[in-house]
């Protein structure tokens, strides 16, 4: 993907978002940058000058489809990248509805908004949508069934729209890094009791490596699934 591509990112405030946006920006594309409020928009738009901001809170998909009726969109798009999750841990027993609803709202629904919103620009563009999943979008162990269960349905929603929207050359690539180096793994430490070392951990960067290698690939093939684990 050459040139002054247009890319829609979630979750560029942090981690693999904010080091997928920093390669796109270094080289020229155009960014638009969601973020839940005005003022995470302005932070945004200071880090990466010349970025546009989109605002909309996706912990409320409902009202998704107001927020965006009131800001102009991009004409084109050339990929959406949802990089933007949730997560609580718990046990079975002892997670509420809202806890569920919190983490399927920002990592499942929302991103199914966002896509359908989206849509129109990227089939113009024959251009390409990238789902940054997880290791529990494959598997699911005890005290993560919620984050899981939304990880596995955005594997499913991923799926669902390669096939729909292959003969509209539309690209769909799921990546499953394993546990990165973050503020999100600075809270899943901290809610599994254990210390927290960054250097165990994948490298947000090398995993922008992997899904900027995805975008770039020439358009005769299509990256569907790529899965990234720690090195050491």
């Amino acid at each position: 993907m050459a040139g002054m591509a247009t890319h829609v990112i979630t979750g560029a405030g942090s981690g693999i978002g904010a080091a997928v946006a920093r390669r796109l920006h270094a080289r020229g594309d155009d960014l638009v940058l969601h973020a839940r409020d005005a003022g995470r928009a302005k932070e945004l738009a200071a880090e990466f000058p010349g970025a546009r901001t989109l605002v909309g809170d996706l912990a409320d998909p409902d009202r998704l489809s107001w927020a965006f009726s009131h800001q102009t969109l991009p004409d084109r798009v050339d990929s959406l990248l949802h990089i933007a999750g949730v997560i609580d841990l718990g046990r079975v027993g002892d997670l509420t509805p809202k806890t569920w609803r919190h983490q399927l709202d920002v990592n499942l629904i929302s991103p199914a908004e966002l896509t359908r919103h989206f849509l129109p620009q990227l089939r113009l563009a024959q251009g390409h949508v990238v789902f940054v999943n997880s290791g529990s979008g494959l598997n699911a162990y005890g005290d993560w069934s919620a984050y899981a269960a939304s990880k596995h349905g955005l594997k499913a929603l991923a799926d669902s729209l390669r096939h729909e929207e292959h003969p509209n050359g539309v690209r769909v690539t799921s990546v499953y890094p394993g546990r990165t180096a973050s503020a999100m793994q600075a809270k899943v430490h901290q809610q599994e009791g254990k210390e927290y070392d960054p250097s165990k951990w994948i490298d947000p960067e090398s995993v922008a490596t992997t899904i900027v290698m995805a975008l770039d690939l020439p358009k005769d093939a299509e990256v569907n699934d790529l899965t990234v684990r720690p090195g050491r």
